[in-house]
């Protein structure tokens, strides 16, 4: 990597890293990265977050290593509905198992040879019985034996862990109060623990890029919501599907932010955090605050919102008229049913651009992020239609943008159409922002 691009790639890292201190992160991956050893590369990565004062929580799966051992002793499981019957012989492999793959967890961890990203990181790994389970029973007439769920999560003991700047490791295997172990998948782990310990992110390694669209594309950004629509496609794959069901069970209980991402691409979690694009698919949480691209019945609040800002001259007067044709090129915030923020989007497909116009907060809700926000929302609009660059002109806000990056640029950059229509008694000053580099 050329030095200036190292050089900007960490300086643009610094905001993530000062707001994920102190934050708690579960993490969770398969077996198969630990069987074709990537787990070492996930290793310096779960290091450099440590580091920077993060809490992570490891949850491993154990998928093929149980396959294997079921074999070498000749017994078969069965699954329904995407969980292992177990049986007690199973179990007493399973345990076996899981324990031998816990501890090529550990001892990846545990590396610190010169020259390595591990050298010096000094990591300390506890696991334990954290996870307290109880028998799934007899679902639909089929009794799941040793087959588990999570009863509770002992999560003051992990916490105390936690802020011993130890790291948490969990494994896909349970004990219930009377000291009986149960085998629980991975994945409902990591849910329960992210939901016990109030976590701020949730990750999941799996397959693929990500959640797909219909047309085979990376869907980057998702909210709580849209997930009943997406499982109710014909194409998900089923990997996607697991993890979208447990985006959502997550998100229901409090935690704000799951990630997908691919367990193939190296640095793939550094990516996915620190980069403001990411790597894989973003799930939110709903709240009672949203924003969406605004009706023609938004108007009255859009005009509500930016009338106060137009007599001071901070925004173009536009006509109730006008509002009303370009309502589709809105995008609005909305809070309990009110507006409180807007933006306007015009795209100039023709020159790669789109010019993102009438950003505007009430003011009770100004420096809180919220225009950030609506920037973001633009630029992933302007991004997903693949256009390169988006650009704003303005009077007062100019240092609004400077602050986020936005290069001062001239007028002679501007698409021909949108130089047609410069107010010159404005004097606008107009500011660029890259979004896809070519």
């Amino acid at each position: 990597m050329p030095a200036d691009s190292f050089v900007r790639s960490f300086r643009e890292s610094s905001p993530y890293i000062h707001r994920f201190r102190g934050q708690t992160f579960v993490i969770n991956f398969g077996g198969n990265a630990i069987a074709d050893g990537s787990i070492r590369g996930l290793a310096h990565d779960i290091a450099l977050l440590n580091s920077l004062g993060i809490n992570v929580v490891l949850v491993h799966g154990a998928g093929p290593q149980i396959d294997a051992a079921l074999q070498v002793h000749g017994l078969q499981t069965q699954r329904v509905n995407g969980k292992r019957i177990t049986s007690p012989e199973a179990m007493q492999v399973l345990r076996e198992a899981v324990g031998g793959a816990r501890l090529v967890v550990e001892a990846a961890l545990s590396e610190g040879q010169m020259g390595s990203p591990m050298a010096h990181a000094g990591l300390q790994v506890v696991s334990g019985n954290f996870i307290i389970a109880q028998p799934l029973g007899i679902l639909d007439g089929v009794d799941y034996q040793s087959t588990g769920q999570v009863r509770r999560v002992a999560n003051e003991a992990m916490e105390r862990h936690l802020a011993g700047d130890e790291i948490v490791l969990l494994s896909p295997i349970g004990v219930s109060p009377t000291g009986t172990l149960f085998n629980i998948r991975a994945e409902e782990v990591a849910v329960a623990a992210a939901i016990a310990l109030g976590a701020a992110k949730l990750v999941f390694y799996m397959d693929e890029d990500g959640v797909l669209d219909g047309n085979g594309q990376l869907l980057r950004q998702l909210t709580s919501s849209e997930i009943p629509g997406l499982l109710e496609r014909q194409n998900i794959s089923a990997d996607a599907r697991e993890h979208l069901l447990s985006a959502g069970a997550a998100c229901a209980r409090g935690v704000e932010r799951v990630h997908l991402i691919s367990r193939h691409v190296d640095g793939a979690l550094l990516r996915e955090l620190f980069t403001r694009d990411g790597l894989g698919t973003l799930i939110s949480r709903d709240s009672f605050e949203h924003m969406r691209m605004a009706t023609v019945a938004d108007i009255p609040g859009i005009l509500a919102l930016i009338r106060p800002l137009e007599e001071k001259g901070i925004l173009v007067k536009r006509s109730r008229e006008r509002l009303e044709m370009e309502a589709d090129h809105f995008v609005v915030m909305e809070r309990d049913g009110k507006i409180i923020g807007c933006a306007a989007v015009y795209p100039y497909p023709d020159q790669g651009m789109a010019e993102v116009a009438c950003l505007a907060v009430d003011n009770r809700y100004r420096r809180q992020g919220r225009g950030e926000r609506l920037m973001a929302f633009c630029e992933n609009w302007a991004r997903e239609r693949q256009l390169s660059q988006i650009f704003v002109l303005s009077t007062q806000t100019t240092h609004w943008f400077l602050e986020r990056k936005f290069r001062q640029g001239s007028l002679e950059e501007l698409p021909v159409p949108r130089q047609q229509l410069y107010n010159f008694q404005r004097r606008s000053q107009v500011f660029f922002q890259i979004l896809l580099e070519n």
